[in-house]
């Protein structure tokens, strides 16, 4: 008989597709305004022989979104860098506990991290600085480290629990085991197989 989830867990999911959906939707929202604004500005240069004066301010701005908020999106895949020297050593029951570990303190930096960008910000909205360009206030061009450091800190507590509640396997993040692998590189080393087998038959 399967286990249903419980209220809680059902509640913590639906927030976590929510975000997940809100993280996707700023990035791939903030690289199609890169992709128009940068082709609008060499049409602008070789059409109308002028660049566009904000274009690459505004640029800037969405790379610092995408950069920031993309990171807890990538937490939340398993898509993040490991260094999995140590890590590789460990006897595997003892696995579970150390990327725990791992998580926490990873998460303690990303909350530090974010409390040092909001004081940051909050020192630059008090001064009443403005973009060069578009004249708008410098912080708010900053929020999305705040909260791209704030979310990825709470995948990383969400990847300790998952590993301290769940006992089936290792989980490098909320969704993903230890056991995932890139689905690119899977198909990638199934082409390569396939192109072997066709070089070595007569």
């Amino acid at each position: 008989m399967t286990k249903r989830p419980s209220p809680f867990m059902h509640v913590l999911n639906r927030v976590d597709t929510g975000l997940s959906w809100i993280e996707a939707f700023i990035v791939a929202g903030s690289m199609l305004v890169i992709a128009i604004n940068t082709i609008a500005n060499v049409i602008s240069r070789y059409v109308l022989s002028h660049s566009l004066y904000f274009s690459e301010e505004l640029n800037e701005i969405f790379m610092v979104t995408v950069t920031f908020v993309g990171l807890g999106y990538v937490t939340r895949k398993g898509r993040h860098i490991r260094m999995s020297a140590i890590y590789d050593m460990v006897p595997e029951a003892a696995r579970r506990y150390l990327m725990a570990f791992i998580a926490l303190t990873t998460a303690a930096v990303m909350f530090l991290l974010a409390w040092e960008a909001w004081e940051y910000v909050a020192k630059v909205a008090a001064r009443g600085r403005v973009t060069p360009a578009m004249q708008v206030p410098l912080w708010t061009t900053y929020v999305g480290v705040v909260v791209g450091l704030v979310l990825t800190g709470i995948q990383y507590l969400a990847t300790v629990w998952v590993n301290l509640a769940r006992r089936e396997s290792v989980w490098i993040s909320h969704e993903e085991t230890d056991a995932y692998d890139d689905p690119e590189l899977i198909t990638l080393l199934e082409m390569q197989e396939e192109h072997d087998k066709r070089e070595t038959t007569p």
